[in-house]
């Protein structure tokens, strides 16, 4: 591995704690977990899980796009839900994100995520 460079955008929240908002090596992207943060105010923008999900694989899509990668370059996903209940809804917003093969992915359930969230996605891309 040549290098690790942090990758820092406008067009996703700011991390708010000792994280990056994704590090990019010479050919991985590895995106930090996103929640439904609105980039410009930093709040959660609905209580709305669908609402939700499609924030979070946007705030996804331009941490990948300021690396220089796309969402149809990722490879592994982990989803962090806090109601199994919610899963079928979040999957519909999900599957709008990908075209062709899908990433791997993992969906777990948790009992909190920070800022009262119902989801949280992180990936994994390869590099163009």
């Amino acid at each position: 591995m040549k290098d690790m460079t942090a990758i820092k955008t406008a067009n996703a929240p700011a991390a708010f704690g000792p994280f990056s908002q994704g590090v990019k090596t010479d050919t991985l992207v590895f995106a930090t977990g996103q929640l439904p943060l609105d980039p410009a105010t930093g709040e959660v923008v609905s209580d709305d899980v669908q609402e939700q999900t499609r924030q979070v694989m946007n705030n996804l899509k331009a941490i990948l796009a300021e690396a220089g990668c796309s969402m149809d370059r990722v490879v592994k996903a982990t989803v962090f839900i806090t109601s199994m209940d919610d899963f079928t809804k979040m999957n519909e917003v999900y599957a709008e994100f990908f075209s062709g093969t899908f990433p791997a992915r993992s969906c777990i359930e948790v009992s909190g995520l920070a800022k009262g969230a119902k989801v949280e996605v992180e990936a994994i891309a390869l590099l163009p």
